[in-house]
């Protein structure tokens, strides 16, 4: 049997840039197993998969990494959204709309816009509140990345672990020459493992004050993925940790991110937050995207 797929660049206008994304939005009938394999030939940070919806909602999506099922993700999101939108199935786009996608970590609301000249922009908002996990040593996480402890920065908090639906663990730099130093060291990321950290994942980020706001890395080897071009459930965590740590007990807050610059595939993720009575109440982020390619594949 043949499914339709489509691929497109998440996170950016330009084609060949941002976050890979293939998706199947016609993916009934499939098995787990078939899913896994689809997403392991693909090879891309991550594939989707769009079902009937269970309980009511747009759709069902169901996102792999090359490895793994992953209980949500934010490119995939966004960029289902885009495949989906593009394929007409939202209608024309004439006024904003907003769908609903059913997944493990819960219900991913995605507002979609066709802005001037055409191009699609979506927007999601994070599943799950934050929540806060394990915290390790500045040296613990820089034999991860190949880094020397004074090359984290622990002024604001110290590298932790945290997650609105999917879990990494976060880790201040000092400037973006250590961003550009870093890379995964198998060793150094069971060493996390070992201390408890459930998921090592590792995003990385320098504040900045240039065009962005924050410069990120984010390196998944132990799911298949070396290095990330463009992760937004990590970066709607940062945003949420940052919100967090934040002295204001009430407020809206924006960033503009970069990420993937150093793999050639530069990235522009727009987060935003908002805080109430301390607490941190929504999170959301967005970008554009662009078509690449489209077929089918044999199963």
């Amino acid at each position: 049997m043949r499914y339709r797929f489509f691929t497109c660049d998440v996170f950016t206008d330009t084609r060949f840039g941002g976050n890979q994304l293939a998706v199947l939005p016609e993916a009934d009938g499939l098995r787990d197993a078939q899913m896994q394999q689809i997403a392991r030939e693909f090879n891309f940070s991550e594939t989707a998969f769009v079902l009937p919806a269970r309980v009511g909602h747009t759709c069902a999506v169901r996102i792999f990494t090359p490895a793994s099922e992953v209980p949500f993700a934010g490119h995939p999101n966004i960029g289902t959204a885009f495949v989906l939108a593009s394929m007409g199935v939202f209608g024309s786009l004439e006024a904003p709309t907003s769908v609903t996608f059913e997944e493990q970590a819960g219900l991913v609301t995605i507002s979609i816009e066709k802005m001037q000249g055409g191009s699609i922009r979506c927007e999601l908002a994070a599943p799950q509140r934050l929540a806060l996990g394990t915290t390790v040593s500045a040296r613990s996480v820089a034999a991860a990345v190949s880094l020397d402890a004074d090359d984290i920065v622990t002024t604001s908090h110290a590298p932790q672990a945290a997650s609105v639906g999917l879990p990494f663990l976060f880790a201040e730099l000092t400037d973006r020459d250590a961003l550009a130093r870093a890379r995964p060291d198998i060793s150094g990321l069971e060493g996390l493992i070992a201390e408890g950290v459930a998921s090592p994942d590792v995003h990385l980020y320098v504040r900045t004050r240039d065009a962005f706001d924050i410069r990120a890395r984010m390196f998944a080897p132990m799911d298949g993925v070396p290095e990330d071009p463009a992760t937004g459930s990590a970066n709607c965590a940062l945003v949420a940790l940052l919100t967090h740590l934040d002295e204001a007990a009430d407020g809206a807050f924006r960033w503009r991110i970069a990420q993937g610059v150093e793999m050639g595939r530069p990235s522009v993720l727009e987060a935003r937050t908002e805080k109430k009575d301390g607490a941190v109440v929504n999170v959301w982020i967005g970008g554009e995207c662009v078509l690449v390619s489209e077929g089918s594949i044999a199963v």
